[in-house]
């Protein structure tokens, strides 16, 4: 059987792949193919808000035939291996398929396994996360019911996509507790792993103080090697040695790795920790130019964000024409952002490119600083500028 071939094939049917394909198509690319196992499409930003008791998950789910372009050959399968030599990939389904370029985008997955007894507590009341659909309600019904003890809000550093947002169900959480008159029964400890709460240093302050107004226990450089879900206590690796604690609810931004399919198709390096091996200004593959990989699958040296993908995706647009005629090729310069509730009202925007520059979208005002309408921007415009126009391809 002779596989089918298309001039672009995009694997991965998120924000990443779909608004690459409504790029490619408007920019005048013939044959544009689609590799999408999954019916349902999340617009995965407001998966925090479902966790903190703001949004449900209608509000953020849409069918994927409702947002694949309509001139898009659409594989309902997942990949199971690329072979960049034949420029084939292999499906679930048996199928093959051939690609004149192939862009990677299927995001990254949970990786349980980093943490001992993590996947165990999540699947009881006492433990949650944001990061899984399925699990973003139970986030806030295990938060909202609890009126004392001990909360624990653990935010890895490993690959986890905008692990700032990670801390949306804790401010949305402590709004609630101290508006239902709880907070001074409730001790809060926030662990992350890295050194900031987000990447620049303004927003780190920021956020401080927003925890201290809560009364939230902050400890950076801190990580949890161990969860024991029938005694709920987490055990620790800090710069200081180890440490046990506690929890009576427990949130995590979980350590995320790369699907397996990537490394066992020597699409990794010895450096890249199992993820796509790119220039991170081109994201064209070191090793076989027609391969480009984008989003959280991608070795881009910054933190992912969907605001990031606003820029990477003009960016291997460009490329993929460009390089067939060897003409210059853009270059993406790190730019990320993480939007961060510090209450039920008020978030803030922490922009910063790969050196951890400020870059902020617009001069004035000050969007470093927590803003309610920041906060309305981010819970109720962002969506509709998502499903209207960033995924047809008209924002770059």
């Amino acid at each position: 059987m002779i596989a089918p071939r298309h001039r672009v094939v995009i694997v991965g049917g998120g924000n990443a792949g779909i608004s690459l394909a409504a790029k490619l198509l408007r920019s005048g690319c013939p044959d544009v193919a689609l590799v999408e196992p999954n019916e349902v499409h999340h617009y995965r930003p407001l998966l925090s808000y479902v966790a903190g008791g703001a949004a449900t998950l209608d509000d953020l789910r849409r069918p994927q035939v409702d947002v694949v372009p309509a001139d898009v050959h659409w594989y309902e399968d997942r990949v199971t291996a690329v072979d960049p030599q034949a420029s084939v990939i292999r499906l679930a389904g048996g199928r093959s398929v051939g690609y004149g370029d192939l862009v990677l985008c299927p995001g990254s997955e949970v990786d349980w396994d980093a943490v001992p007894g993590m996947r165990e507590a999540v699947a009881t009341p006492h433990a949650s996360t944001s990061y899984l659909p399925e699990h973003a309600p139970e986030t806030w019904q295990m938060l909202s019911t609890l009126t004392s003890g001990r909360a624990v809000f653990v935010i890895s550093d490993r690959h986890v996509p905008c692990s700032p947002v990670g801390l949306k169900p804790l401010f949305l959480a402590a709004g609630h507790w101290c508006a239902t008159g709880v907070l001074d029964t409730i001790t809060i400890d926030l662990l992350v792993e890295g050194a900031r709460l987000a990447g620049t240093a303004r927003a780190d302050r920021e956020l401080r103080a927003a925890a201290d107004d809560y009364g939230v226990r902050v400890r950076t450089g801190t990580a949890v090697s161990r969860v024991e879900p029938a005694s709920r206590t987490l055990h620790l690796r800090t710069a200081h040695g180890t440490d046990t604690l506690p929890y009576d609810a427990l949130y995590v931004a979980p350590p995320h790795r790369a699907p397996a399919w990537v490394a066992a198709s020597g699409l990794a390096s010895a450096g890249s920790d199992g993820f796509v091996d790119v220039d991170p200004q081109t994201l064209q593959h070191r090793a076989h130019p027609r391969v480009w990989a984008l989003g959280d699958v991608a070795t881009v040296d910054t933190s992912p964000s969907g605001g990031a993908l606003r820029k990477q995706v003009p960016v291997v647009a460009h490329n993929i024409p460009a390089a067939l005629v060897g003409g210059t090729l853009r270059h993406y310069d790190g730019y990320t952002v993480a939007p961060v509730t510090t209450s039920r009202h008020e978030l803030l925007l922490a922009e910063h490119n790969r050196d951890e520059h400020e870059e902020p979208t617009v001069p004035f005002p000050d969007l470093v600083r927590p803003r309610r309408s920041l906060y309305l921007f981010d819970r109720y415009v962002e969506p509709q500028v998502y499903w209207h126009r960033l995924l047809r391809g008209k924002v770059s």
